[in-house]
């Protein structure tokens, strides 16, 4: 997971890899049939981590905009590079990918994502849903970009707050 997160998917081998599991190559495609399949893996695992800041924010209830405002709070303070990893896999570990099969498998689970907050959002807005959640992901998008790219906690912390606010506003709420 650490691997394709520093680096995206198609920066690691299948050398490397194995070398990072302490197997070798043959083994590794029979335990995982290729990277890919390996990378659907870590997709898995990863959304099912504390690294899902969405399912984070959602656990402590609440309104749908105190929601999405603890999940910005998290993006700003996950996304910050931390032993050399920056940003969410889920967003950026495909970016560029020329792999059509990894590409899939970063856009389904982006998909998935985008869906579940979708739903939660149409639970109090649902004639903005779609919208909103345009808003929310893009947002996260840019977080995820912009920390990748060396921005800091406290840059990341304004951002979030701007899109708490413009999250309240395109909502109706202010």
């Amino acid at each position: 997971m650490r691997l394709f997160h520093a680096r995206g998917y198609d920066a690691v081998g299948v050398a490397e890899l194995g070398a990072g599991l302490g197997i070798t190559p043959p083994s590794f495609y029979a335990a995982f049939g290729s990277k890919a399949g390996l990378f659907s893996r870590v997709l898995k695992r990863y959304v099912e981590s504390e690294a899902n800041i969405f399912a984070r924010a959602q656990a402590d209830g609440g309104t749908v905009a105190e929601t999405i405002d603890r999940m910005f709070a998290h993006a700003a303070r996950l996304y910050v590079a931390h032993d050399g990893v920056a940003g969410c896999l889920v967003l950026d570990g495909t970016r560029n990918s020329a792999d059509p099969e990894a590409r899939a498998l970063g856009a389904a689970t982006r998909q998935a994502n985008r869906a579940v907050i979708r739903d939660l959002i149409a639970t109090e807005y649902p004639a903005c849903a779609e919208a909103l959640t345009d808003l929310v992901v893009i947002a996260l998008a840019g977080m995820s970009a912009a920390a990748r790219d060396g921005a800091g906690k406290a840059s990341l912390n304004r951002f979030a707050a701007s899109m708490r606010r413009a999250f309240r506003r395109e909502a109706g709420l202010v």
